[in-house]
């Protein structure tokens, strides 16, 4: 019993409200945003949550409504204002050409067919001081540019962007995810550094396997003239009019990233600073500078008044209200997502999965990576799947020798597992590539998050028999 209620009956109620959830977004006219909540209500009632809040013994408020409101606002307040701001530097990139000069220097320093490999690396290491979903919504406009010039899907080069960006945001600290597991578990955090990254190079050259010979062919999606994506009949990738792209008039590399280096900067800053205790003086300002909202914020500053400088104001204004209008339907079904992952963390129902797992008789160094792995695929953040999956299996991997550096990353391994409606990101990824169909949705990025967590199962099993 968790908060009063029943583990068995919260999970009977999970289970119809996921079953009507893909009915609703599959076979009827009911949108994706209100189906969202539809789940979340029934999964509260058949659960048995209270339907008036009521105040718990610790002051807690707690009903079903009010974890609707509180995981709607909670999600939004962490990302809504960032998606906010990054549509609006999106818009000015295209509007602007800076967009085309990115993509123009990324095809000339990575050279032909590399496209993919060039846009997951960038997420690779831009996710290391930087939440995945801030990065994408930054970097997406690249992509985009990128798929305009050599009439490659949107879809793969995308998909491979936001695979590189989730996998380090998953694994390496000093993103808090990684950074809490490695205090949970008490292990040299240069250590668990060094060893993250080396597994997550196989990941993510899965996963742009998976995008560049399945996804972009099945999902043949272009940018047109008005940025809208659009699907067209497949054809080879023009690398000829992509390199010979004309660049004049556009505006010099270093103006064009200006507006992306700023934010990644500050944030690197607020981040290393922050996990070094080093807030006093100057670096108290430089960490409000590198807090992700103030940061973006400022990096959209830059591109208004660099970019934005060859723009009238009206042009300018315009521009950017086109990009917040995009953003509407990116924000509330993100918050959508938050919603039905906050009814389940506040029913306990993660913890009461957790814990009957952690009562098998199942191998040490799999406990972890399955406690993650259905914390992950119940209440969809992956960050709150591996704190919880250390926190119970911790003292039991480490009271059975097993290498406690080996435990934590299974934790971070199962975290990747199937992102679907209940995950912020795999709303951000679908909805910023125009992606709609939910059949579709889980094809193109549910998928692919299960790659990277298939590959990194299977390394954490071979490092099981050596460590």
């Amino acid at each position: 019993m968790v908060n009063g209620l029943s583990g068995e009956r919260m999970l009977v109620g999970l289970a119809i409200g996921i079953a009507i959830l893909i009915f609703l977004v599959l076979k009827t006219k009911v949108q994706a945003f209100l189906a969202l909540i539809i789940c979340t209500v029934i999964v509260g009632i058949v659960g048995g949550m209270p339907l008036s809040t009521i105040t718990l013994e610790d002051g807690k408020a707690f009903g079903i409504v009010n974890s609707i409101t509180t995981g709607f606002g909670g999600t939004l307040g962490s990302i809504g204002i960032i998606i906010g701001f990054g549509v609006m530097m999106g818009q000015l990139f295209e509007a602007t050409g800076a967009a085309k000069r990115m993509a123009h220097t990324f095809l000339r320093l990575f050279g032909k067919k590399r496209e993919e490999e060039a846009l997951a690396l960038t997420g690779f290491l831009v996710s290391i001081p930087i939440f995945c979903d801030s990065g994408f919504v930054v970097l997406a406009p690249i992509a985009k540019a990128i798929s305009k010039a050599t009439k490659k899907s949107i879809i793969g080069l995308g998909v491979a962007l936001a695979a590189g960006l989730v996998i380090t945001h998953s694994m390496v600290p000093p993103t808090p995810g990684p950074l809490g597991v490695c205090g949970i578990f008490d292990i040299d955090v240069g250590k668990f550094i060094l060893l993250s990254l080396v597994l997550s190079l196989p990941m993510a050259i899965a996963c742009i396997a998976y995008a560049r010979l399945y996804l972009s062919k099945k999902y043949y999606r272009i940018p047109n003239d008005e940025g809208e994506i659009v699907e067209l009949p497949y054809q080879e990738p023009d690398y000829e009019n992509a390199f010979s792209m004309d660049v004049k008039g556009l505006p010099g590399t270093l103006e064009s990233f200006l507006p992306l280096i700023v934010p990644i900067v500050l944030i690197l800053i607020n981040t290393v600073a922050s996990a070094l205790g080093k807030t006093e003086g100057f670096m108290e300002i430089l960490i409000f500078l590198g807090q992700p909202i103030i940061a973006v914020g400022l990096g959209l500053l830059v591109a208004i008044f660099t970019l934005g400088r060859k723009l009238d104001r009206h042009t300018a204004v315009t521009e950017m209200e086109r990009g917040m209008m995009s953003a509407g339907i990116i924000m509330l079904v993100t918050g959508g997502g938050g919603a039905l992952g906050q009814i389940i963390k506040d029913s306990g129902l993660g913890t009461y999965m957790a814990e009957g797992l952690a009562k098998t008789a199942i191998p040490i160094i799999i406990l972890p990576l399955l406690i993650s792995t259905a914390m992950r695929f119940i209440q969809g953040s992956g960050t709150v799947a591996m704190t919880t999956a250390a926190s119970i299996s911790a003292p039991i991997v480490i009271a059975a020798g097993v290498s406690p550096l080996l435990g934590a990353v299974a934790c971070c391994v199962g975290s990747l597992f199937f992102g679907y409606f209940n995950d912020s990101y795999f709303w951000v990824v679908n909805r910023t590539l125009g992606v709609s169909e939910a059949k579709d949705q889980l094809t193109i990025w549910s998928l692919t998050s299960t790659v990277a967590w298939a590959v990194g199962v299977v390394e954490v099993l071979i490092l099981n028999i050596f460590m």
